[in-house]
């Protein structure tokens, strides 16, 4: 994909797919910062194991997943006349990523190619985007103000970003996920949440439960 600015207003996602759940959004202009801003907070999100990353082809990511997790490289001094090798970020060696790249020519789909761009133990079924493509197809139906053409969005970025926390969050845990099965105590198979699924919650939230939820602000030392 061509790497290209828009100063326009873009929902950037960080999407889990074993367990569907939303880690993180933001929304502003397709530019390295906002990419740089997100990778940073979903990394702030993780454990100590770093996840496999597959995004689309948009080398943003690939800026900002060096920019976290790269190391500093520096190049041995040679003895020879002349300037040493400058020092350049190079990826770690637990950091694994791979995009996505869809060709199209006249909006029609031509051809789709992985690419794995760091690391090299990943599985070819790792490389998908599909769950999230269908989350993002998910954000329109239900959500008028993130539909294609429409005159139901939002005129300021600030109430479109409370509107879009809320539907996170109710959409991790309180929304019953079709691809996510289990059963109860009854062996009756029921849908499970996103926020379930990834072990944060031990019961699905009602909506009543979630909007008396108390969040309380600690200072991180």
């Amino acid at each position: 994909m061509k790497d290209y600015e828009d100063d326009g207003p873009w929902m950037w996602v960080a999407f889990v797919p074993g367990c569907r759940l939303i880690l993180y959004f933001l929304i502003g202009p397709r530019k390295q910062y906002v990419a740089d801003k997100l990778v940073e907070l979903v990394n702030k999100r993780l454990s100590d194991k770093i996840p496999v990353f597959v995004t689309d082809g948009l080398n943003f990511y690939r800026e900002a997943l060096l920019k976290q997790f790269g190391v500093l490289s520096e190049f041995p001094r040679t003895g020879k006349k002349g300037r040493p090798k400058k020092t350049k970020i190079v990826p770690s060696d637990d950091l694994r990523y791979a995009q996505v790249v869809k060709t199209r020519k006249n909006g029609v789909l031509e051809k789709v190619e992985k690419k794995i761009i760091f690391g090299e133990d990943i599985d070819q079924s790792e490389i998908s985007t599909t769950l999230l493509e269908r989350q993002n197809l998910t954000f329109r139906q239900d959500n008028n103000r993130v539909s294609r053409k429409t005159i139901g969005f939002s005129k300021m970025k600030e109430w479109l970003e409370y509107q879009m926390k809320l539907y996170c969050t109710h959409f991790n845990f309180c929304r019953g996920h079709g691809g996510l099965r289990y059963k109860d105590e009854r062996g009756v198979e029921c849908k499970n949440t996103p926020a379930r699924e990834a072990g944060i919650i031990e019961s699905k939230w009602t909506l009543r439960e979630l909007l008396k939820f108390r969040c309380v602000k600690t200072s991180i030392g």
